[in-house]
């Protein structure tokens, strides 16, 4: 039977159909080909943006650098101007007169002064006063109008410490055994890093993990009531409080730096002062100037051992007396005092006579007493005997009498912001407590500081006993250096710290060498507190935190061995480059060089003259600022200058 027509047959069917075609091998290269050209173009864009970025930054640092040397030309350029001036006036004068000390320059700081009279003209926050044998610790560097500050944010934003530089490039090089062996070892910071183990295993106990919903809420902002609670009864027992201490007299704030700033707020008015011995922990100055432009006024004490004095350094009473109506006559209004006990960083620990003379000598003057005794537990040495005020049965003046503590130091754990103040003055506790609100410390961690100053069995038992043992291990280790080293120091048993006299390593006794020192340990991947930190009057001075892992404090320790040995290398070279100098002595064309951080008192035109050559000598001023320059760019000085050196 045939197929209808016009329907093709099955067979026919079988025949159109057709096999896929296979694929061009051609094609295949193709492809692979635009998709490397594709990987390459975009490798080439990253490679391009990386370019960009690293141009960007080496523009940023190039201008950075340029900054810098333009800062450098003018400190120089204004040094060598108040030179010639001083040499001006010897030569007007005929003879050797007196003349005003070279002005306290820092390196982003042309224009002495800037900041304190645009401070007072702004109406703001004026700078912090600088005292004259110190300048410099804390400086308030001038400032380029913001739109986003006031002139008060402004001087926030400019204010500068010492220690911060050292502290910054500690954070951005941190030493580490594995992953930066290189990198800068710390024991510049009073830290105890000596019982971390102890510490980490306490507050991960299971008490510790107790989250109550009254501890995620708003709590009285002194302090929630069971940790004022907890507070009173830990201080009436390591304190030896007469009788128990009452919890209403308590209150808590996130450290004691906190403390201090409120403090200052509620018992001064801005450009009051107070009293406080040198050397000190320098963060007080910070503390109570920011906020409230509160003043320091500096009792020095030296090393030397003189009148009632028995030890170094030592705090009398006559020293309170002088210093306080040398202040009064100047009309500085002193409305209290610091006591820091056991101190810092000197290490000492005042005897219940000493303190009783200082609270009676603070009574005398109506100086309220701010007692700082946060090292309390800090006293490693079974011989010596720590005596708290809160300890004292009648104090002279309880109502102006306030004592600090806190756990940071004590227990190792400075990354927990906490502080206590005790006072029995309701009007101060009330003023403290209205700032409480800015300074509060969360709910979660009250409960953890209450519950380990509950447990009076591990603190006796476990922590103060391996505390103690490892302080006085760490201390004896960097001693025994320091005495292989031929370094003279304070010898004490309380707190972290060892106060080091470094001055024979200075070549001229100023505290510019000692920064430049100072600056030697940094560069060498060590960071130590220098005396300019703490106020001390005399250069030389530094601080060494011993409280730190035995291989940390080994390392440490070589690279300060090292610094010194190269100091001494130089020094001995310097003497016989001196010596040398020495022998020819009888040219008359032999200069005298005097050293530009010198101020002598009555300086005649030779010593200006010498220290004139060593300024030209200490940089490229001169090379790139010639006389024809000076008279083109300051026509009328020069025409000056020209006419008082033609004068007979």
């Amino acid at each position: 039977m045939g197929s209808r027509s016009g329907f093709p047959t099955f067979h026919q069917l079988r025949k159109k159909r057709k096999l896929p075609r296979a694929r061009d091998p051609l094609d295949e290269v193709l492809w692979k080909m635009l998709n490397s050209q594709r990987a390459m173009e975009e490798r080439f864009l990253q490679l391009e943006e990386q370019r960009l970025q690293r141009d960007a930054e080496m523009e940023e640092r190039r201008l950075q650098l340029e900054q810098r040397r333009f800062e450098l030309e003018r400190e120089h350029e204004f040094r060598m101007f108040s030179v010639f001036s001083q040499m001006l006036g010897v030569l007007r004068q005929g003879g050797s007169v007196p003349a005003p000390p070279l002005p306290d320059l820092h390196l982003a700081r042309p224009f002495p002064d800037a900041t304190r009279s645009r401070s007072q003209e702004g109406g703001g926050v004026p700078a912090p006063r600088r005292n004259q044998d110190t300048a410099g610790v804390y400086t308030c560097h001038p400032f380029q109008s913001s739109p986003y500050l006031s002139t008060r944010g402004s001087v926030l934003s400019s204010f500068r410490g010492s220690a911060e530089e050292g502290y910054r490039a500690y954070h951005a090089d941190k030493y580490d055994e594995d992953e930066n062996p290189n990198g800068i070892i710390n024991i510049g910071t009073s830290e105890n890093k000596l019982c971390c183990d102890l510490m980490s295993k306490r507050l991960t106990q299971n008490d510790m993990n107790y989250v109550d919903p009254v501890l995620l809420q708003y709590p009285d902002w002194k302090g929630h009531p069971f940790l004022r609670e907890e507070v009173a009864r830990f201080l009436t027992y390591y304190c030896k409080a007469p009788t128990s201490l009452k919890a209403d007299n308590v209150i808590v704030q996130n450290g004691c730096g906190s403390l201090f700033s409120a403090l200052a707020a509620v018992l001064c008015d801005a450009d009051d002062s107070i009293l406080i011995a040198t050397p000190f922990y320098g963060g007080i100055t910070q503390s109570v100037f920011l906020y409230s432009s509160v003043k320091l006024e500096y009792i020095h004490l030296d090393s030397k051992v003189t009148g009632s004095s028995t030890r170094p350094f030592q705090l009398t009473v006559e020293k309170m007396e002088r210093t306080l109506q040398k202040a009064r006559s100047q009309g500085t209004n002193v409305k209290a005092l610091f006591l820091l006990n056991p101190q810092n960083p000197l290490g000492d620990v005042y005897s219940l006579s000493e303190t009783m003379e200082f609270l009676e000598f603070a009574k005398r003057h109506e100086l309220h007493v701010i007692v700082d005794e946060i090292y309390m537990l800090s006293v490693f040495d079974e011989s010596v005997i720590f005596h708290s005020v809160l300890s004292i049965d009648k104090l002279p003046d309880p109502q102006r009498t306030h004592v600090m503590w806190g756990i940071g130091k004590d227990f190792g754990v400075s990354g927990i912001r906490f502080g206590t103040l005790y006072t029995v003055n309701r009007d101060v506790n009330n003023a403290v407590a209205s700032l409480c609100y800015f300074h509060g410390v969360c709910g979660p961690m009250q409960h953890k500081v209450a519950r380990l100053l509950h447990d009076r069995d591990w603190i006796n038992q476990v922590y103060l006993k391996t505390n103690y043992a490892r302080l006085s291990a760490a201390q004896a280790y960097v001693t025994e250096e320091l005495k292989s080293f031929g370094v003279p120091y304070l010898n004490r048993s309380a707190g972290f710290f060892i106060w080091i006299d470094f001055r024979k390593y200075l070549k001229n006794k100023t505290f510019e060498d000692e920064v430049l020192l100072w600056r030697r340990f940094l560069d060498n991947k060590v960071l130590l507190s220098c005396g300019k930190a703490f106020e001390c009057c005399e250069p030389g001075w530094f601080r060494i935190i011993f409280a730190d892992q035995t291989h940390r404090l080994q390392l440490g320790m070589q690279r300060i061995r090292k610094v010194l040995e190269e100091r001494e290398e130089e020094m001995q070279a310097e003497e016989e480059e001196q010596a040398a100098q020495d022998s020819k002595a009888d040219s008359p064309d032999e200069v005298i060089y005097i050293s530009s951080h010198q101020e002598p008192s009555n300086p005649n035109l030779g010593d200006l003259i010498g220290l004139l050559q060593q300024q030209m000598r200490s940089s490229e001023w001169l090379q790139k600022n010639t006389a024809e320059q000076f008279s083109q760019e300051n026509p009328e000085v020069f025409q000056a200058f020209t006419k008082l050196l033609g004068k007979p």
